[in-house]
């Protein structure tokens, strides 16, 4: 049932045309992406509501109560873990605003997904977290949910032609990139690359073997790239590929693991005893790679900053439920290189028990 006249916000017009938050917001502050049809339709429906701008937000803030939810991927843990801290560290620094915070959790990307959004879908959270695996699955979550009054920010990658609010996360390409000239700087004659990715039905991985592939054309015309492994973030079939490509022909001399799912990938190649002998540039920080970046085993790790992700993601949500920041954000972090040289400035942040390879 929609809100009296003089309460009306975004959600009720949302509500009331059966359309997006995301399409309202961008209507009635006439920005791109809405047909003049759809502005007009927003526009009369808001008259006829009595809509004022902030009208929502005062009864937020009245209400000083928001319910946010956080729905996320258990594996791989030493991602997720310090994405889901960030966003408790921003529900607690939150003031003067009452902030009703759920975690739900699903195995790992592209299981068990839909199961964890039925369940939260029958809460009516003001906002939703999450991180958009398949990007044709979670169209239809995103747009029911939205349509529904929820607002929808993605973390860690991204749903750019869904209808979110905004999203956070680390800038892919630049990732894929940096890893590739890493490698192009330690190999200097002809040879074999290769890529371990997730599924690149997921924009982050598609845009990491992008961002690679592109500027290893560029700067290493003699070094070629074989054919991407997708993992699909299960430990057992990384391992499996890892094994089955470093016994082949054209093994590799350079590697780019541009998930946080590497520990499998890198015990293939100590129990193989290469784990010296090839370029491996991994993502992310964790214990089990600080001693393999302390023995110089590792060339290079590339940092998600996972924590930030998270923190930014609920600020930038709670921002646009008060009504205090109505543009879409779309927030890309410059990743974090860690070497040998300055991994004590990153290794006091780990925090989980080792497991370590070596």
């Amino acid at each position: 049932m929609l809100q009296s006249s003089n309460q009306a916000g975004i959600k009720d017009i949302a509500r009331a045309l059966k359309v997006s938050i995301g399409t309202v917001d961008r209507a009635l502050h006439d920005r791109p992406g809405v047909s003049e049809q759809t502005k007009y339709r927003v526009l009369q429906m808001a008259n006829k509501l009595g809509y004022r701008p902030n009208i929502a937000a005062q009864s937020l803030r009245l209400n000083r109560r928001i319910s946010i939810a956080a729905i996320l991927p258990k594996e791989i843990s030493h991602f997720f873990d310090p994405l889901r801290a960030g966003i408790r560290a921003a529900a607690a620094a939150t003031v003067g605003t009452q902030v009703a915070l759920d975690f739900h959790e699903y195995p790992r990307l592209s299981v068990g997904e839909e199961q964890a959004f039925a369940k939260a879908t029958s809460k009516h959270y003001d906002g939703i977290i999450f991180l958009p695996g398949n990007m044709r699955r979670f169209d239809p979550i995103i747009s029911k949910l939205s349509r529904a009054g929820t607002a929808m920010m993605c973390v860690g990658s991204d749903a750019p032609n869904s209808d979110r609010i905004g999203s956070v996360a680390t800038h892919a390409y630049v990732s894929g990139a940096i890893a590739a000239e890493l490698l192009t700087m330690k190999m200097t004659k002809k040879a074999n690359v290769a890529v371990f990715s997730g599924e690149l039905s997921t924009m982050d991985h598609a845009e990491k073997l992008r961002g690679f592939a592109a500027t290893l054309a560029l700067q290493a015309p003699h070094l070629s790239l074989l054919p991407t492994l997708e993992s699909h973030e299960r430990p057992t079939a990384a391992y499996k590929q890892a094994k089955g490509l470093m016994q082949g022909r054209n093994r590799p001399e350079g590697l780019y693991v541009s998930t946080a799912n590497g520990i499998p990938v890198l015990r293939a190649l100590e129990e193989l005893g290469l784990l010296e002998k090839v370029h491996v540039v991994t993502t992310d920080l964790y214990h089990a790679l600080i001693p393999l970046i302390e023995l110089g085993k590792i060339t290079a790790t590339i940092h998600q900053r996972p924590f930030t992700q998270g923190k930014l993601a609920f600020e930038k949500l709670v921002a646009y439920l008060l009504g205090e920041d109505q543009h879409q954000p779309y927030i890309r972090l410059a990743p974090h290189v860690v070497f040998r040289s300055n991994l004590s400035l990153f290794s006091s942040e780990v925090t989980e028990p080792s497991d370590a390879i070596v």
